[in-house]
């Protein structure tokens, strides 16, 4: 997992711990066979994926306002 990521990501997720359960659910998600929303590199651990998806916008926080309704 490369830190410049980390730190990008962190500007768009600002809580640690959701930015952590982000990233581990999405990487669960590819290792169980789901495909990238992102062009990727074979350089790329599913970390970096998860992460740059998040960065791109291609996934979002839930707003638990929204999801209840």
């Amino acid at each position: 997992m490369k830190s410049d990521l980390v730190e990008k990501a962190s500007e768009i997720v600002s809580d640690p711990l959701v930015l952590i359960n982000m990233v581990s659910k999405r990487v669960r998600q590819l290792n169980s066979g789901r495909s990238p929303l992102i062009p990727t590199r074979p350089s790329m651990g599913a970390a970096d994926i998860a992460l740059t998806e998040i960065i791109e916008g291609k996934i979002k926080l839930a707003d638990p306002v929204q999801a209840e309704s």
